[in-house]
């Protein structure tokens, strides 16, 4: 046990910032093979505010190329300690797990805390006078209420593994505690998507609308969400009109959802959790009950009064019974925050004091408002938002907004997928401007396979040939959807933005190669997949034995057979042509 606040040696952890009312301890209660658990107790004999307390420790920059963190996106390079901004997790941001990665892509050191709601910031930065990293957690950096009592648990992880299994086997660790217990994931979460947004954005039309939704279909997509613009008749992509959720663009929308639906499409709609904008009956209704009325885009509800929950969790409940929906897209719950302005305490009509702990009680409440009227509803969310606790609270994680950049589509799904076990992760929804060459077209579509492809393009008029490649590639993922979406997933290269995928179960691999890079080939694989997501027509596989003899059916990106052959899988270097996003399938003989 560690108690007080005097910062220890190398591989010890420090208490800081703990105030005389406060006590402050640390049991270690698991140590073995390198992975250790503390318990965080902290503890006063009053209710008080508490002043932020910190758990400090030091590794040894021995061996470590970069530091993984959930949202860092391009950027998982060294920090220096001297370099300002900590990482922020709590319920609706991030997740808090940081992971420490070496030049074999093998875990260095991986740290969680198990309090995936309240606010915590963390960080683990290189600081120059010794050549080692200073990490630390630390907690109540917001005085949303008074406590007594607070106790978490601290895991750090040694161990020599690739650094996506200790990421995987953190994620199943905050499973294990019973406030973090995921949803039910319905079919309707595991099915390609189309989404209205990027060709339609708010100037939605309702028949165009369905002529969409038959050539979807037709192509394997089996959901569309109707986002933003349903609702009002206003296009200037501000959410004034927010709050009051009447279907003005689509006034008879019950009818329109069952036009879908007998296109064989289940369907979700758009809804903006927090805003109540001011043009909206509900903002007069609501007035005072708002976290801001100075957010750039609208009034943010205040979700620790329960008739703002009980209006949000009506708002959905009945969209779902009246409309026949299936699902819903709930955005921007990251905005569920404390601002400047924000009173603080449970009084004038709050039952809650913590933002954090009502965001979590809406969500409940809300998923078990859906799941009564249908168990099998799906709910969206996107980055940042898609941390354990929000697990709780949907079965879809989406990446965050990247149109066009199919590079940071791909970093975003590897970077969910790592942490969400079971959930069911989408692809942002690839787009691509019209005079897009129909192979780097392809290669949107192969960088979206490794989660749920998302897709928002003009079907109705686009050039057959881009119709064929989008129809191969999703009949390709529905076939194999059990390896992508359950197999073993491992990303090669984290500081190199993953130029190297790989899934495989009962002995199928599937490789996603998206730079100029050997790929590695450990074992005599019954079945392999390559996916070419590259420009170079050229895939070298670098096998450490012998394998054994393969027959290859190669693919160009519309899913035409170029060349049929057997190959012997030799220890040493193979090149395979393979046209430019198109793949390679091979079984062993």
């Amino acid at each position: 046990m560690i108690t007080g606040t005097t910062e220890k040696n190398i591989g010890q952890i420090s208490v800081l910032g703990a105030e005389a009312a406060i006590t402050s301890t640390l049991t270690k209660t698991y140590d073995k093979d390198g992975l250790v658990l503390y318990d965080v107790d902290i503890n006063s004999e009053i209710q008080m505010y508490p002043q932020p307390v910190t758990l400090k420790w030091i590794v040894p920059a021995v061996n470590v190329k970069g530091v993984w963190k959930p949202t860092a996106d391009f950027s998982k390079r060294i920090q220096a300690d001297w370099e300002l901004g900590d990482m922020e997790s709590r319920i609706s941001i991030d997740a808090p797990v940081i992971s420490l990665f070496g030049h074999n892509d093998h875990n260095v050191l991986t740290f969680a805390c198990s309090n995936a709601i309240n606010k915590l910031e963390m960080n683990a930065r290189l600081r120059e006078e010794d050549n080692c990293f200073h990490c630390h957690i630390t907690f109540f950096t917001e005085y949303e209420y008074a406590m007594k009592n607070f106790k978490v648990q601290l895991r750090l992880d040694y161990r020599d593994l690739h650094f996506s299994k200790t990421l995987r086997e953190v994620s199943q660790w905050w499973e294990s505690y019973d406030a973090l217990k995921p949803a039910y994931v319905p079919s309707s979460a595991k099915m390609p998507l189309y989404s209205t947004w990027y060709q339609f954005h708010q100037n939605l039309n309702e028949e165009l609308l369905l002529k969409e939704c038959e050539v979807a279909s037709r192509l394997g997509y089996g959901t569309i969400i109707i986002d933003d613009g349903w609702q009002t008749v206003d296009s200037n992509r501000g959410y004034d009109y927010t709050g009051d959720w009447h279907p003005e663009r689509i006034p008879e929308m019950t009818a329109f959802v069952n036009r879908i639906h007998q296109l064989g499409m289940k369907v979700g709609l758009w809804f903006s959790v927090p805003f109540c904008g001011r043009k909206s009956k509900a903002y007069k209704k609501f007035k005072g009950k708002f976290l801001t009325e100075n957010h750039r885009w609208a009034p943010v509800f205040d979700p620790r009064f329960p008739e703002v929950r009980q209006y949000l969790i009506a708002t959905y409940a009945n969209a779902l019974e009246h409309w026949n929906l299936d699902g819903f897209k709930l955005d921007f719950i990251d905005d569920f925050r404390l601002y400047p302005d924000t009173p603080l305490s449970q009084e004038d009509g709050r039952d809650y004091a913590s933002i954090n702990a009502a965001v979590d009680r809406l969500l409940t409440d809300v998923i078990k408002a859906l799941q009564d009227i249908n168990p099998e509803v799906f709910i969206e969310f996107r980055q940042k938002y898609t941390g354990p606790a929000m697990r709780k609270h949907g079965n879809m994680f989406r990446a965050f907004d990247c149109p066009g950049d199919a590079t940071m589509n791909r970093v975003r799904i590897a970077d969910i997928k790592m942490l969400c076990g079971r959930s069911a992760v989408h692809s942002d929804m690839v787009t691509w401007h019209e005079d897009e060459p129909l192979e780097i077209a392809a290669l949107h579509m192969i960088n979206t396979l490794f989660g749920v492809p998302q897709l928002s393009m003009l079907l109705g008029d686009m050039p057959s040939r881009y119709i064929k490649m989008i129809a191969f590639y999703t009949a390709y993922w529905k076939e194999n959807a059990s390896v992508l979406l359950e197999g073993d997933f491992k990303p090669y290269g984290p500081l190199s933005n993953y130029p190297i995928q790989s899934v495989m179960k009962n002995q199928h691999i599937i490789f996603g190669i998206y730079d100029e890079r050997l790929l590695p080939f450990e074992e005599a694989y019954r079945t392999v997949h390559v996916l070419n997501a590259k420009m170079s027509e050229q895939i070298v596989l670098d096998f450490k034995s012998d394998f054994g003899g393969y027959n290859c059916c190669i693919f160009d990106c519309m899913g035409t057979i170029i060349e049929e052959k057997d190959m012997l899988f030799k220890q040493g270097l193979l090149s395979i042509a393979v046209p430019k996003g198109g793949m390679v399938q091979c079984l062993k003989q």
